[in-house]
């Protein structure tokens, strides 16, 4: 079949010298539902196309953009909590609890810092009480990797609504943003509380699916191809799933491993595939495999690193994901983009590399290194470089499925 856009040279053309038209239809198209507060995508680019191969509401890399970009994004929450209320002057931010990770402790500090930035009160407040299980105070003081000092508050529910369980210190938020992936939910009746909270407690990784994700992204992505006739390979890699798998008993392993040589035969010789936990996070419950065999033949190792991830948190549901073999090289090592957006505009980004790993390989794994990636100069037709002008629609694109991903899990709440 003969497309406007055929291949992705032409792709990338196409983009640049129709890049705010590009952008009005993202725009129009979410201006109908609601947007995810914050969303971070990793890209990949091969040979032939771009591809989304993830999306998180709740980023944890916020340390990783370039000072502009922070600006950038810093506008992007202001017009984000002008929705809720204008002139919100007191935000909450509830964090993961790993607060041992000092790395994201600098990831806490910048989203603060660029929160605090549009003219608000920013305190970080948590109501996980094992945090404080060694403090006798009402809050704990911490240093991240980079000499930032943060303080997390102890919180409770009261009149349905977050308290510091301390009388010197008053909440009173106006707006609450969710930093917490709730990979195991926290003990909250989120439909109780009063305060507004951004990214939405209802989907998080407890109830979210990477499988439902593409299913929309693959609609999206469909109907933008066929409004402006580009092919719609150039923008998605191929996908299945299967349910039931239960790794430690190897309940649903044959189907795994059927399902994933349909999809290799699919893909040009030589292709592999990335079979992923469902509600996985933080690169974890990902192998990559080149046939269905060797889903047959996994060791004992190997099938406990897919069990289990993040908090425990059993995987029985499987995306099998087309292994879009990055082009990207940083330092002569592979590489692949992520771009965060707030309220579903790009506003910054990284490049993720790893010299330990090929060009096929899960790049967000042990050895991973992020280089600065600034896009906030992109403002209109050829005001910027190609490639970092496809990035950020791709990027959009996959978070206008969030949002529709979003509407439907708060359907179901």
């Amino acid at each position: 079949m003969s497309y406007k856009v055929n291949d992705k040279l032409e792709l990338e053309h196409f983009i640049c010298h129709n890049y705010n038209d590009v952008n009005a239809w993202i725009d129009k198209a979410q201006a109908g539902i609601s947007q995810p507060l914050t969303s971070s995508v990793d890209v990949r680019e091969s040979k032939n196309k771009f591809a989304p191969v993830d999306h998180n509401m709740y980023p944890a890399g916020f340390n990783n953009l370039c000072s502009k970009d922070l600006l950038h994004c810093t506008d992007r929450f202001r017009e984000a909590f002008d929705l809720v209320r204008k002139g919100i002057k007191r935000v909450g931010i509830l964090p993961e609890s790993h607060t041992k990770n000092k790395y994201y402790l600098d990831h806490l500090h910048h989203l603060k810092t660029t929160i605090e930035m549009c003219g608000t009160e920013v305190t970080l407040f948590s109501p996980d009480q094992a945090l404080f299980v060694d403090m006798s105070g009402h809050k704990i003081e911490l240093e991240s990797h980079s000499g930032f000092k943060l303080e997390i508050f102890k919180a409770q529910v009261q009149d349905n609504q977050f308290i510091c369980v301390s009388p010197e210190k008053t909440f009173d938020f106006e707006v609450i943003v969710l930093n917490n992936d709730q990979s195991v939910p926290l003990p909250i009746d989120w439909k109780s509380l009063k305060t507004p909270i951004h990214p939405s407690p209802f989907v998080g990784w407890f109830k979210r699916q990477k499988i439902h994700h593409f299913k929309h992204y693959k609609k999206v992505a469909d109907e933008f191809a066929a409004h402006f006739g580009i092919n719609p390979d150039l923008i998605q890699a191929q996908f299945s799933f299967v349910e039931e798998i239960d790794y430690e008993t190897k309940e649903g392993l044959e189907n795994l491993a059927t399902e994933v040589d349909s999809v290799l035969s699919k893909l040009p010789e030589g292709s592999s595939v990335f079979v992923k936990a469902s509600q996985g996070t933080y690169g974890m419950g990902i192998s990559v495999v080149a046939s269905g065999d060797e889903i047959r033949s996994m060791n004992r190792k190997v099938r406990n690193k897919m069990d289990v991830g993040k908090n425990n948190l059993k995987f029985t549901s499987v995306l099998i994901q087309e292994g879009v073999e990055t082009i990207v090289k940083y330092d002569e090592a592979p590489a692949e983009v992520t771009i965060y957006l707030v309220n579903g505009r790009s506003s910054g980004g990284f490049m993720r590399t790893n010299p330990l790993k090929g060009t096929q390989a899960n790049l967000n794994s042990q050895g991973m290194v992020y280089r600065k990636f600034c896009i906030s100069d992109i403002k209109q037709d050829c005001d910027h470089q190609i490639k970092e002008g496809v990035y950020s629609v791709i990027a959009r694109l996959s978070t206008l499925a969030a949002a529709y991903e979003m509407k439907e899990l708060m359907e179901s709440k």
